[in-house]
């Protein structure tokens, strides 16, 4: 009974000290079609293909217990992230367009599992905060919607830092 106790508790430990920051970038954007103009030019909503993406990107991120999300605040990065927010019952947090140290300090304070959704121009910025490396050494391709960058931090005795490039939903053209 000593020994069962003593591996729950060290497996209970060793699942508590790990945490990971799951970050997209928004999905499709509407483009508007030819002769017709876009209320929100600067700020279009999802395509229908990004809409679909949005939802994949829930079933994907359903069962990682996601407990924040933050977005910035554009309607395609916020619809992106609205299925798994909706699903999880949580609040979109909001954050700066461009991420700066504070705020990828506070992403490293929370030591929860975390979803950042940003633009092909931050998030390579986020993820080499959330690394501490060159991760990404450029922004991202206008076309690219596909990546699911995972980082799992992982504390005991000492920090360690797994990176992984993943892909969703359909491949970006």
């Amino acid at each position: 009974m000593k020994l069962l106790f003593a591996i729950l508790s060290l497996s209970l430990l060793l699942t508590s000290c790990r945490h990971t920051y799951y970050v997209v970038r928004h999905a499709e954007k509407a483009v508007p079609s030819p002769g017709t103009t876009m209320s929100t030019p600067n700020d279009p909503p999802l395509s229908e293909a990004g809409q679909k993406r949005a939802n994949m990107l829930q079933v994907v991120l359903q069962t990682k217990k996601i407990d924040y999300i933050f977005s910035t605040n554009t309607i395609r990065t916020r619809s992106t992230a609205e299925p798994i927010r909706n699903f999880r019952d949580l609040t979109i947090q909001t954050y700066g367009p461009m991420p700066d140290s504070a705020f990828i300090a506070r992403l490293k304070a929370l030591k929860r599992n975390t979803l950042i959704v940003g633009h092909s121009n931050t998030v390579d910025n986020i993820v080499n905060g959330l690394t501490n490396a060159n991760t990404i050494p450029a922004d991202l391709e206008d076309s690219e919607y596909d990546n699911l960058f995972v980082i799992t931090y992982k504390r005991f005795l000492g920090t360690t830092i797994k990176f992984e490039r993943q892909k969703y939903g359909a491949p970006s053209k």
